[in-house]
């Protein structure tokens, strides 16, 4: 973990950062590095001022190899004319002629320009080449043609680029799939430029495991604990997420709306949902007119089916930028939580078509096609999720879900267990490859899973449900009865999604209580089995039987009360049974008639 200088140390790097990524057009880092410095501004400061100017004095930027660009002033002010010109073409999305007014100039920063503008103008054809296209299935097809003679260049100067050049050359080579190059560059680039951000998202999205990013050599700056907290969250390991993200607020970030939607995206991956409506709430006030994050807040808005909540969040992103993918995946959403299932798809379809490469709508657009029977597409959008982003383990299980409703559970079992092992601990997951080796028969491997599942928190109460029924199906009644037991507590306390589970649970609770002569428990479980339609006639069953039989034991006990004659114990006894016989049990029903059948 890299210690954090003084604030006026980081406030000075993020400034710079600010400048150098803004000269270079690369928008959203510098942008990102301005918010940063902003959420500073009110943060308090814990050393004198002088203390604060000579530390930040002695952290120049060429501690880290930042920029370096004293060392080439003379140059870059003799291709300053140039670069200013091609600069503004820039700015103005003409590419090509950006690139052209850069040819003779040899600063590094005006050869950055030149090769950025090359491959934005290759971007910029592929964006135009898709309004041909069908759809983002055929979009995804459509590829920069400048990639390679990007990669023959940039690779006969690799010893001399500065660290924005190599961050160009990473993106260059994950483009055309040379991830192992690709990382180099991405580190190379790291160790040069720190505080560019957009080179720690682009390392970020090539990582797929723990074990890799513990291979990795990083830089000791404080820049990557941004970098942990956000390779974290990409790799479900939350509460590292939110370890790191909470020292990045005491260091002085704490008014950082994006620390803030970072924590908010971690408490909603561990389903703390509540905690996660708050610091989202947090953000919207904070920052009204954001719209990164906002999809995944109105998924749970969507998952607590606040509908008022979400139509509202749904108009303000629509004032805001009507055609951002952000908004439309949350107008997607409005949508599919009214039922309305193809207005749905037809924002998801509109937000792949502003960007075929945003995650989020192909496994919302996934699970849309899902709830409308339409598998094939189904099964189109999730594998291009996982093109996109492999380590989304809802693509993984919304195909394991897909190929469970083809009734293909070999091919589910491989999906869902490539989402546990992206969520090893998440119930969720333990079920669905619990259920997909019951259905091949695997009966060791489910009973293992759902046992698993119960013992790391069961969110759903499913596993607890899913052992009864294996248990009872194997005859093992006694184990079957304890798990119905929990099973019931546990839903009695928190509630259950499955109500029709915790019926049947009842049900077979009132069995086994009748069979054991347990009547005063039989005849509470009967009781509650005439609360669900599904189970309401078996119920006033076993309470007639349970009137049978306490009748038979009356009748038994009279004769032994006569033989008794006056002995006032056996009186007494004869009296507490025959009270108790016609007393139901506290906190139950009384029974009506039961000798009719409505």
């Amino acid at each position: 973990m890299a210690q954090f200088p003084s604030l006026s140390v980081v406030e000075k790097e993020l400034l710079e950062a600010v400048k150098s990524c803004s000269e270079r057009g690369l928008v959203h880092a510098s942008t990102w590095c301005a918010e940063q410095y902003i959420a500073l501004t009110n943060s308090p400061r814990t050393s004198t001022t002088e203390d604060s100017r000579k530390e930040a004095e002695s952290h120049q930027s060429g501690c880290f190899g930042f920029h370096q660009e004293s060392e080439e002033t003379e140059v870059f002010l003799s291709d300053y004319p140039s670069y200013m010109l091609a600069k503004n073409y820039f700015d103005l999305r003409e590419y090509a002629r950006s690139e052209h007014v850069l040819v003779n100039c040899k600063s590094s920063k005006a050869y950055f320009l030149q090769m950025y503008s090359r491959y934005m103008a290759g971007e910029k054809k592929k964006r135009n080449e898709m309004t041909d296209t069908l759809g983002p299935l055929e979009q995804s097809q459509l590829n920069n043609d400048h990639l390679k003679r990007l990669r023959v260049d940039l690779s006969k100067r690799q010893s001399k680029l500065d660290g924005y050049c190599q961050y160009l050359y990473g993106v260059v080579l994950k483009k055309l799939d040379l991830e192992k190059d690709a990382i180099e560059a991405f580190i190379d680039a790291v160790h040069s430029v720190p505080t560019n951000w957009g080179a720690w998202l682009e390392l970020s999205s090539l990582i797929v495991d723990k074990s890799m990013l513990s291979a990795l050599t990083l830089p000791a700056h404080w820049m990557k604990n941004f970098f942990l907290a956000h390779i974290y969250l990409e790799l479900q390991l939350n509460e590292d997420a939110i370890k790191q993200l909470n020292i990045l607020s005491d260091a002085g970030f704490s008014s950082s709306s994006y620390v803030k939607a970072e924590l908010a995206v971690a408490y909603h991956n561990i389903r703390d949902l509540d905690t996660a409506i708050s610091l989202f709430g947090e953000v919207k006030q904070q920052d009204p007119y954001r719209l990164q994050h906002m999809d995944i807040y109105s998924n749970v808005l969507y998952v607590k089916e606040m509908r008022p909540e979400l139509s509202h969040l749904a108009h303000q992103l629509c004032d805001i930028d009507k055609y951002s993918v952000e908004t439309c995946c949350v107008i997607g959403n409005y949508y599919s939580l009214r039922g309305e299932h193809e207005k749905a798809v037809l924002y998801f379809q509109r937000a792949l078509k502003l960007n075929p490469n945003y995650l989020s709508a192909w496994t919302l657009v996934g699970l849309e096609y899902v709830e409308m029977k339409k598998t094939s597409a189904a099964i189109q959008a999730y594998r291009h999720a996982i093109e996109v982003n492999r380590r989304d383990y809802r693509a993984w299980y919304g195909l394991g879900q897909t190929y469970e409703i083809l009734k293909m559970p070999l091919y589910s079992l491989y999906y869902y267990k490539q989402a546990l092992m992206l969520r090893p601990n998440d119930s969720r997951m333990l079920v669905a490859v619990g259920e997909s080796y019951e259905k091949l028969n695997r009966i060791q491997e489910a009973k293992k899973c759902y046992w698993r599942a119960y013992s790391v928190g069961d969110v759903e109460g499913m596993a607890l449900i899913k052992l009864a029924k294996f248990h009872a199906k194997l005859g093992d009644e006694l184990e079957a009865m304890t798990f119905y037991v929990k099973y019931v507590e546990q839903a009695e306390l928190v509630g259950t999604v499955e109500v029709e589970e915790l019926g049947n649970a009842y049900q077979f609770l009132a069995h086994w209580y009748l069979k054991t002569k347990q009547l005063d428990d039989a005849y509470n479980m009967a009781v509650k089995c005439t609360h669900f339609s599904e189970t309401r006639e078996e119920g006033k069953a076993i309470l007639r039987e349970i009137t049978i039989m306490r009748a038979k034991a009356e009748s038994v006990d009279s004769p032994m009360q006569q033989a008794g004659g006056d002995d006032d114990s056996l009186l007494a006894t004869s009296t507490e049974q025959n009270s108790r016989s016609q007393t139901p049990p506290t906190n139950s029903f009384v029974p009506m008639n039961l000798s009719f059948t409505p």
